[in-house]
Order: C-alpha cells, then structure tokens, then sequence
C-alpha cells in the first residue's frame, strides 16, 4: 500500500523544548520531521501536532511551531494519542484514513499512538528516519515491534515521493529540494 497525499494526515508526536536534548541523534530527527512537515503542507496534507504534558515538556520545538498553525497542536496527558478524544475527534474529521507518524519517543508516544490508530481502523505509517528515543536500542525495538505487528515502516524520501507520485508533479523539483 502506498501513501496517498489525498489520503493522509502527517502527525508529528511530542517534538518539545525539554524532552528534545536527551534524544540520540535529535538533530537528524527533527530535520526528516521539518521535511515532512514542509512537503505536508506543499502537498496539502493536514498536519497534527501533539504535545505530552507541556507543563512538564514544555511546547514544541521552534522549528515545529513555526510551520504549524497552533490550532494543528493537541495537548495530550496519554501515551497514545488516540486515546483522548478531541485528538480522535479532529483525526476523523479530517476524513482520511492514512497516518503517517513521526516524532518521540519511539517506543513510547509514537508506538502507543500508532496501535491506538490502526485499533481505531486507521492505516498507519511510521517514518523510520524521523522518529527518536533517548536510546537507540529503545527506537529499534519499538520500529521492529511495529513493523512485526502489522504497522507499516517507511523512510522520510519514501513518504515524501509517494505523497508527489510522477516527476510531472508541479511540485516534483520542490521535492527534490527538500530532500536534498
């Protein structure tokens, strides 16, 4: 199955001022995330933001907030994102069926958010070079556990190309920019 920009909405999961310094290669994983947030909006495809706890947190990353409207952000006190309602609300009433994750941590948020959506029937799509943990080997687990149970594992390039479909696409060159 392929990701369908018509079909999807980007959902980028806990990128926030506190948590961030202690995630391992944080920088690589919040570039793939920006890339993703810029082709989302290049191609039209709804971005949802979360932010767990940001009394604790804090808000999102600068980089985050900047390319996302701050109705796009959904504070959370659940792991799993599906889990609280006004989340789940506004997900389903994007009317799209595909969701594409990315953010932290891995093995906590993103996985816990990703069984919540497929349980709710939702296809979901984790991008592997655009999610992080505090561990390396907590990230692996969690993007083995996932790909084992059924949630499909893509790359940021591969999101970004089957979101633009044909090199005829309008925003083909856009694209190649941005990856880059």
């Amino acid at each position: 199955m392929l990701l369908q920009r018509a079909r999807a909405v980007l959902v980028v999961i806990d990128l926030q001022v506190r948590l961030f310094p202690a995630i391992t290669d944080g920088s690589f994983v919040l570039d793939r995330c920006c890339m993703l947030i810029d082709g989302a909006n290049r191609f039209g495809v709804p971005v949802m933001v979360t932010e767990e706890n940001p009394v604790g947190l804090g808000h999102s990353l600068p980089a985050i907030a900047e390319r996302v409207p701050k109705a796009g952000v959904h504070t959370k006190m659940a792991f799993d994102a599906a889990a609280e309602p006004e989340f789940l609300r506004q997900f389903n009433a994007l009317g799209r069926p595909q969701a594409v994750l990315c953010g932290t941590e891995a093995h906590v948020c993103v996985l816990q958010t990703a069984f919540g959506l497929r349980a709710c029937g939702v296809d979901v799509f984790v991008v592997a070079d655009a999610v992080g943990s505090r561990r390396v080997r907590d990230r692996d687990a969690a993007l083995m556990r996932l790909g084992r149970d059924g949630i499909r594992i893509v790359t940021a390039e591969m999101a970004i190309f089957e979101w633009t479909e044909t090199a005829t696409d309008p925003a083909f060159r856009d694209m190649l920019k941005l990856v880059k």
